[in-house]
């Protein structure tokens, strides 16, 4: 099974795009084996990716606030907190009206300069993150988690993210902005998913891939973590037992690992 991150990982830092992954992908998907998106973006934006690419597998959004299952994909009942369409999720993160509630009580509380993509425009989503302007719509169909942009740094900065621990949120950094969250937890997903996996089909193995301190906990929990390359060929700086630094940036060095890794 193999999850994944998408930005900077399976999909290019700067365009977005998976075509340097798709042959790739496509390989998978032959070989019957899942990929499980691990990643921040919303359930809007990824239900776009797993259209075009033709995934069916369950997925996990907004650094691991939620996992959304495809009713009928495993053949035995489990605990899930709510039905979406045809999706049932199970729920690790509380609602993003309660994190931005708890986040303007910090704002009132210290006067620092934040602001979350709850407070822009889809325009200006866009221009701080470069999604096009439908992306950037997607992006702000937020359920759990809030991406923040900080006009912070130094002692202030400690500060925020010691206000956002006595709040009981938790964060992440994602190399531009900030996902605040209460719960949410890339690792705790994926354990939680594994252990659905191990119960439908027995022994498995768990491929994680990703390219920033963000994938830590995801990579922490699976059998095979693996690093792609951020623009200028440079590695995050993680430590992991089993650790494998694969050459190649984002979706090349996506590639060049799953393929050394498939059948034939």
């Amino acid at each position: 099974i193999i999850f994944t991150d998408l930005d900077g990982t399976l999909l290019d830092s700067e365009t977005y795009s998976y075509e340097k992954s798709l042959t790739t992908i496509n390989r998978v998907k032959e070989n019957g084996i899942p990929i499980i998106c691990c990643s921040a973006k919303t359930r809007a934006e990824q239900e776009v990716y797993r259209s075009e690419l033709g995934l069916f597998h369950p997925f996990i959004v907004e650094n691991g606030s939620a996992i959304f299952i495809p009713r009928t994909y495993f053949p035995f009942s489990f605990d899930y907190h709510k039905s979406v369409d045809d999706l049932l999720a199970i729920e690790l993160g509380i609602p993003y009206s309660k994190v931005r509630e708890l986040l303007d009580k910090i704002r009132r509380e210290t006067d620092f300069r934040l602001r979350g993509f709850g407070d822009m425009s889809a325009a200006e989503v866009a221009e701080i993150t470069g999604l096009n302007i439908e992306f950037a719509r997607l992006a702000r169909q937020r359920e759990y988690d809030e991406t923040v942009k900080l006009d912070i740094s130094g002692k202030d900065l400690s500060k925020f993210l010691e206000k956002l621990g006595e709040a009981g949120l938790n964060w992440a950094y994602g190399g531009r902005l900030y996902h605040i969250m209460g719960g949410g937890d890339k690792g705790k997903a994926v354990e939680t998913l594994t252990g659905l996996y191990r119960k439908m089909w027995g022994e498995i193995r768990t491929i994680g891939l990703g390219d920033s301190l963000n994938d830590l906990p995801m990579l922490a929990q699976v059998d095979i973590p693996i690093l792609v390359q951020k623009r200028g060929c440079s590695w995050e700086d993680i430590n992991l037992p089993r650790l494998r630094k694969v050459q190649g940036v984002g979706p090349e060095g996506w590639s060049r690992a799953i393929i050394s890794m498939l059948p034939g």
